[in-house]
């Protein structure tokens, strides 16, 4: 019965695993509205922000870099090669690999997907002061990094 009580007791709003679920997923709703006109997808956008700083980059990079399960982005490279965001080519230094490479079209979506990024973040900080998003972001990516610590054990 004490099983039980403390189940119920449990309140997701003061869950910070809860709490960080529904602003991921709210951060992502308000960014594929603002870059859907430019016809991206979240999972794009990511992808680019790491393209637009490093074109030229495998696969494998792209998975270390973004934290991302491999099959995740083998199928969005798939869908970015449909879609003309990015090219594949054979990789200069390793024949068997394959680098990603930004098309014009992704070049020139850089800007305006960039503005609506910054522009989800200003929304969702706007009630906030310089000082409590620097320290905000702070928290989060010390969470963040107790939390892959943790699931390196």
């Amino acid at each position: 019965m004490q099983v039980l009580n403390n189940l119920m007791a449990f309140d997701k709003m003061n869950s910070a695993g809860f709490l960080a679920n529904l602003m991921a997923r709210l951060f992502a709703r308000g960014l594929q509205q603002r870059i859907k006109p430019l016809g991206l997808a979240p999972a794009q956008f990511m992808t680019l922000l790491e393209l637009w700083n490093e074109d030229g980059i495998t696969q494998k990079e792209l998975v270390s870099r973004l934290d991302v399960e491999q099959a995740t982005m083998a199928n969005t490279i798939t869908r970015m090669v449909r879609d003309g965001l990015i090219e594949r080519r054979t990789h200069p230094d390793d024949g068997r690999a394959q680098s990603l490479h930004l098309t014009q079209k992704a070049k020139a979506v850089e800007h305006d997907a960039v503005t609506a990024a910054k522009g989800v973040n200003q929304a969702a900080f706007r009630t906030l002061s310089d000082e409590e998003q620097k320290q905000f972001k702070e928290l989060m990516r010390k969470v963040i990094g107790n939390m892959k610590n943790e699931t390196r054990l």
